[in-house]
């Protein structure tokens, strides 16, 4: 159903109803499980199903004009489609970041900079226009186009931002999830206190990114690495079905459905005053996130070079084993089942079989994940080192422009620490 009533000052556009949710507790709760997904499912995608970095990023752009396309027509709030686009634009947003940085190495302090612009333009652009930038004012199409363009940047940058941040200080997943989560009880507070509100709710919004990202990281990595140790397919589906079972019930007790007429034009009365001071409070916050940041960058930590593509970017030891020691420290049945699969690996390289390759190798990543409950806890250093060897390894057999020479040295490097 449409309200055929002029936008004020926009009388050439339609009014609908609603396009988004109410701004309750159950919209955060699910926000965070979203990019929760975002992160857990584009790893395990990409790395966890061998598809690579680029074509996953291909499909889940088709699947995002698609979801988008079907929101999009809907004359009103639909919880399982409006949280299935955002679910999606998680998932594309994430991958977007990670191909500037792994695809095409732009430093995530540049990819954080350029996205901070674009969502500045985003948010410009839209206030000219309709004059609000309020989530209660998506009635209309043209708002709910730079509504959707907005959260899809927000996604990106608050990846750009998570990650910089853990490449700046090499905080474990666990302490990784207390900044974000401080900084949103922040902006809770300042809000509460007279903070603009639009302005909260954006800041909350991009936190959320990091937040939930790191809470992804914090149940799929190993315990050795202060995870849970669920792994990324695993982490994907608990928030998938918390997902869903959370849109089961709002669209069942419709608790998040904004009734009546829409409300775009209705606005807290304002408080220039008031938001002026929280306006400085939010300034100091971020100075002194800073300055946390900048002491944790200080401290001695994992180089940032060292991580793990297949482990969600956790911080792997470098180094070399000495001949002999993989099977001296583990079994040697398992060393030997290891160097059968990379040496199969490596001959297919040889001969050209890049397909074959790629699968072969997506055998070792199998077989050395199930052993790692059982390798890891007998040698922590020796099992990092090789988890190394076979993340390079993993990434040279994955690349989207493959090269054999690369793919060599990395498979006899492999080869090398295997004895």
């Amino acid at each position: 159903m449409t309200n055929t009533a002029p936008v004020q000052g926009r009388p050439h556009h339609r009014v609908m109803l609603s396009k988004v949710p109410e701004v309750t507790i159950w919209f955060w709760i699910i926000k965070i499980l979203c990019t929760t997904v975002g992160e857990s499912f584009a790893d395990w995608v990409n790395v966890g199903l061998g598809m690579g970095l680029t074509n996953t990023a291909i499909l889940f752009t088709v699947i995002l004009v698609a979801v988008l396309g079907g929101q999009m027509t809907l004359k009103r709030y639909v919880p399982a489609v409006y949280w299935l686009t955002v679910v999606v634009l998680s998932v594309a947003g994430t991958l977007y970041t990670d191909i500037l940085t792994d695809a095409a190495g732009v430093p995530l302090a540049v990819s954080t900079t350029v996205f901070a612009v674009i969502l500045a333009a985003v948010f410009g652009v839209w206030y000219a226009k309709e004059r609000t930038l309020s989530i209660h004012s998506i009635t209309t199409m043209p708002r709910e186009a730079f509504y959707w363009l907005a959260v899809l940047v927000t996604f990106a940058l608050g990846t750009a931002v998570g990650d910089w941040t853990l490449q700046l200080t090499g905080w474990g997943p666990g302490i990784s999830v207390l900044l974000p989560a401080t900084l949103i009880i922040s902006v809770i507070v300042g809000w509460r206190l007279g903070a603009n509100a639009v302005l909260s709710f954006w800041l909350a919004y991009i936190l959320t990114r990091p937040l939930g990202a790191n809470l992804g990281d914090w149940f799929a990595s190993a315990n050795a690495d202060g995870g849970l140790g669920l792994g990324y397919g695993i982490t994907s589906v608990i928030f998938l079905v918390a997902i869903l079972a959370a849109v089961i019930y709002l669209t069942l007790s419709r608790a998040d459905v904004i009734e009546g007429a829409p409300r775009a034009y209705s606005q807290t009365e304002p408080r220039p005053v008031r938001e002026k001071v929280m306006l400085s409070y939010f300034a100091g916050i971020a100075v002194v996130t800073g300055a946390l940041l900048v002491w944790a960058a200080g401290q001695p930590h994992a180089a940032a070079g060292n991580a793990s593509e297949a482990d969600g970017g956790q911080p792997t030891a470098s180094g070399t084993l000495a001949a002999g020691q993989a099977s001296a420290t583990f079994p040697p049945a398992e060393i030997t089942k290891f160097r059968t699969i990379t040496q199969d690996t490596l001959d297919k390289v040889r001969s050209g079989d890049q397909a074959g390759a790629t699968a072969r190798i997506q055998d070792l990543e199998t077989t050395w994940d199930d052993d790692q409950a059982s390798l890891e806890p007998m040698d922590g250093q020796t099992w990092s080192i090789l988890d190394g060897k076979i993340d390079t390894a993993l990434k040279a057999l994955r690349s989207t422009s493959p090269d054999r020479q690369t793919e060599e040295q990395a498979l006899n490097a492999l080869l090398d620490n295997l004895r």
